[in-house]
């Protein structure tokens, strides 16, 4: 049995991956969407549902930046995806990490400007999906329109999960459990993985200072709930992390 990729997937695979005439690419963001209507991606292309590839975009190039015109989202094929403000006094806050499959730029549909800045925080690999072609296409297909609100809703949610007076741990369980369960859905490791943004970026993201960050996980490893080299990651029991994330979780 073959061992699940620890992600980021390195490998070049990622890039040639575009499927062919009749499948999807193996980190589409809709294609289950469309796939339960019967449609193939040969039938979205003669619906002229343009799909532009993009990238690789290196690391600290950006995606959109705040204000940009808004006319597309994207999903991200490879790599991590940082989102982020900056506030009136200078400050960065960051809104979210976003891994292979997942959409961004949703958060921009209200408006006709993007509303925050899109980073590369490593190699990043992006389908590009014109928005009012994408739209037009959702007023034909139910279950594509349903997803996009299903994204949308999603985004809502994990913009609220660290705003809640949670510990410390809980914040940081729920976040490693968090990307543990948004990998494996992808098929990567839950286990083992690499974290791809800067610890200063998780402390900002779990509105923590970063020494917190670093103690925080050093007790973790020292209680034997995961291992931890540097970046790379892996949680050695499960379950402990899982109960310690529920409080943040709300399963």
């Amino acid at each position: 049995m073959t061992s699940p990729l620890v992600f980021p997937r390195t490998d070049a695979s990622i890039v040639a991956d575009d499927g062919d005439s009749l499948t999807f690419c193996s980190t589409c963001a809709f294609s289950q969407a469309c796939l339960s209507e019967g449609m193939d991606k040969r039938a979205l292309m003669d619906l002229h549902v343009l799909v532009e590839h993009v990238g690789p975009l290196r690391a600290g190039e950006h995606v959109f930046r705040e204000g940009d015109p808004f006319g597309a989202i994207a999903a991200v094929r490879a790599g991590t995806v940082k989102t982020y403000q900056i506030d009136r006094n200078g400050h960065e806050q960051v809104l979210g990490f976003h891994l292979p499959g997942e959409v961004i730029g949703l958060n921009a549909i209200h408006g006709d400007r993007y509303p925050c800045n899109a980073i590369a925080l490593d190699t990043v690999m992006l389908c590009r999906f014109s928005f009012p072609k994408i739209a037009m296409l959702a007023t034909r297909l139910p279950n594509l329109q349903q997803h996009l609100f299903k994204l949308m809703s999603h985004d809502i949610g994990v913009a609220s999960l660290f705003a809640r007076d949670n510990t410390a741990d809980e914040r940081m369980a729920a976040f490693l459990i968090g990307l543990s369960r948004r990998l494996a859905a992808r098929g990567f490791s839950p286990r083992r993985f690499q974290l791809t943004m800067a610890r200063t970026d998780i402390a900002n993201y779990l509105r923590q200072a970063p020494e917190t960050v670093s103690r925080v996980l050093r007790r973790f490893e020292k209680d034997g709930l995961l291992h931890i080299k540097q970046r790379d990651v892996e949680i050695l029991d499960l379950p402990r992390l899982e109960a310690l994330a529920l409080t943040v979780l709300r399963e």
